[in-house]
């Protein structure tokens, strides 16, 4: 793998992962579309590198959140041990719990069927259906609550939901986000906290992957890269979300979604 190619495979990670528009997606299709896939070098450097690409988004969510993590982690030591209730507290629980039922059924999804699930067409059809459901629910949905008053229905659901995420087109995001929405939770909490619930399962297929890491130049530049551009679009999109919809990303996966059929009927 060159510099370039991890350079552009670090930008679209920091991209694609924090919007509703999927990484791992993006992520298959890209190379293919490049036809950087043909290279045998370039696919055995690709095993593991798209892990640690999500890792460098990891470090943007952990560094934007800071102050927050601090804040939960607090919380949920203090209502365990000190019998202390706080919102911090329930919600650093209520991420706990939430995110077990997602990584588990995930990983056996991703175990078992990983391969078939990487197919263009597969991808080209999660990223459709998943572009239509999220504008649909965005569209219809009422706005009920935010994220200080979340249930643990909604937040254990919401995790749920994460199992499908490793169909690539459908996006951890992306996913979680439309199950925030379906239960009345505002744009920017939803966003918030999907960024905060997808950080476990990401560093634990990080320590789970980080055997196959190879720390070269483009290793680090494509981390490099993800962590930047996550920062900012991080930052971007919680303002946006503030007064606009899910809307263009819908339109966006759509007409992504089409263009890789097209690309993958053409090359039969």
């Amino acid at each position: 793998m060159t510099v370039l190619q991890a350079l552009i495979l670090g930008i679209i990670q920091g991209l694609t992962e924090l919007l509703p528009i999927s990484s791992s997606g993006h992520l298959e299709i890209i190379p293919w579309l490049l036809n950087w896939t043909s290279d045998p070098n370039f696919n055995a450097a690709f095993e593991g590198f798209d892990v640690a690409l999500h890792f460098g988004t990891l470090l943007a969510i952990a560094l934007f959140f800071f102050k927050d993590w601090i804040k939960l982690i607090v919380g949920g030591y203090k209502q365990v041990v000190k019998k202390e209730k706080s919102t911090e507290g329930r919600m650093f629980w209520y991420l706990v719990i939430a995110t077990i039922p997602g990584g588990i059924i995930g990983l056996l999804l991703d175990t078992f069927a990983g391969d078939v699930l990487k197919k263009p067409v597969i991808i080209a059809i999660a990223l459709i259906v998943m572009g239509i459901i999220l504008y649909i629910v965005d569209k219809k949905c009422k706005t009920t609550t935010d994220y200080e008053h979340m249930t643990f229905k909604q937040t254990f659901l919401i995790g749920l939901s994460q199992c499908l995420a490793f169909i690539p087109g459908v996006s951890r995001s992306g996913i979680t986000m439309t199950a925030g929405r379906a239960m009345g939770v505002a744009r920017e909490s939803a966003a918030r906290y999907s960024f905060m619930l997808s950080a476990p399962i990401v560093l634990a297929a990080t320590i789970f992957k980080i055997k196959d890491f190879v720390f070269s130049l483009p290793f680090f530049v494509g981390v490099l890269a993800s962590f930047i551009v996550g920062i900012i679009v991080i930052k971007w999109l919680l303002n946006y979300l503030q007064k606009g919809s899910f809307k263009i990303f819908a339109i966006y996966r759509v007409i992504f979604g089409i263009i890789i059929l097209i690309f993958a009927f053409a090359r039969m």
